[in-house]
C-alpha cells in the first residue's frame, strides 16, 4: 500500500498525510499539477492548492516558472528530511495499527469461539477487515463481509453482501469500518442483536447496554 493510499476522501486526512502525499508526489514527478494531486490524494482542488503553496512557504519545495504558464516543483533538502521523517512516522503508525488490530480482531474471535458463535460476518470493507481475515481461532470462521457500498462481489477470500441479512445464517458480525464506526454500530443495532456485534476497542465505539437477550 502506498502512503497516499490511506488518504480516502476530503476531509478524512490529516495533516501528515496530505503534506507526506504533497512531498512524495513532487519526489515522483516534478511536472505534476494541482489538479493531478488533487485526483492522485483524494482531495479537493483548492486543498491540493493550500498545501504545495504551504510546502513551498515552509521550505519543503522550490517552485519555478515552466513553459506555456505552468510550474515545476522541486524538493528542497529540508523538503528529502521531512519526507523521510514522515514515512519513518507512517510506517510507525502503520505497523502499530496492524498489531493492535490483528490482536483485538484475534481476541473477539476467540471470544465468539467461546460462545459457540461459529459463523462471524465482518461489517465493513477497510484494512481493518483485511486483518481480520488474516486471524484465525478455533471454532470460529469468517464467512462473509457485509458492505453496502464495497462494489466488488468480492474481498479478499470473502463474498461481499450488501446486507446482514444476506450474509445468511451467521452468529455474529465483528465491526470493521472505519467510516464512522460509532454510527455504523448504532445503525446495526437496529437489525442485529446488540450483544452478537463484536467491536475493536481500537474503532472507540461507545457501546450501548448489551445485557439483553442474548437470541
Amino acid at each position: 500500500m502506498s502512503n497516499t493510499d490511506r488518504i480516502s476522501a476530503p476531509g478524512k486526512a490529516d495533516d501528515a498525510e496530505i503534506t507526506l502525499g504533497i512531498l512524495n508526489a513532487v519526489h515522483q514527478n516534478e511536472r505534476i499539477t494541482q489538479r493531478t494531486v488533487a485526483k492522485d490524494l483524494g482531495i479537493a482542488l483548492g486543498l491540493a492548492n493550500a498545501y504545495l503553496k504551504r510546502c513551498a512557504k515552509k521550505g519543503l519545495i522550490k517552485v519555478s516558472q515552466a513553459p506555456a504558464n505552468r510550474y515545476a516543483y522541486y524538493l528542497t533538502p529540508q523538503g528529502f528530511a521531512e519526507k523521510s521523517r514522515l514515512t519513518a512516522e507512517y510506517l510507525s503508525d502503520s505497523f502499530r495499527f496492524f498489531r493492535s488490530a490483528r490482536s483485538q480482531c484475534s481476541e473477539a474471535l476467540r471470544d465468539a469461539a467461546q460462545r459457540g458463535w461459529t459463523r462471524i460476518a465482518l461489517y465493513g470493507a477497510s484494512e481493518l477487515a483485511e486483518v481480520a481475515t488474516l486471524c484465525e481461532a478455533s471454532g470460529a470462521e469468517i464467512v462473509a463481509v457485509v458492505d453496502r457500498a464495497y462494489a466488488v462481489p468480492n474481498f479478499v477470500h470473502l463474498p461481499v453482501v450488501d446486507t446482514v441479512d444476506a450474509a445468511g445464517d451467521i452468529d455474529a458480525l465483528l465491526l470493521t469500518t472505519l467510516k464512522d464506526p460509532q454510527q455504523a454500530y448504532d445503525a446495526l443495532r437496529a437489525e442485529f442483536p446488540a450483544i452478537r456485534i463484536l467491536v475493536p476497542p481500537l474503532l472507540r465505539v461507545s457501546l450501548a447496554d448489551t445485557t439483553g437477550d442474548d437470541t
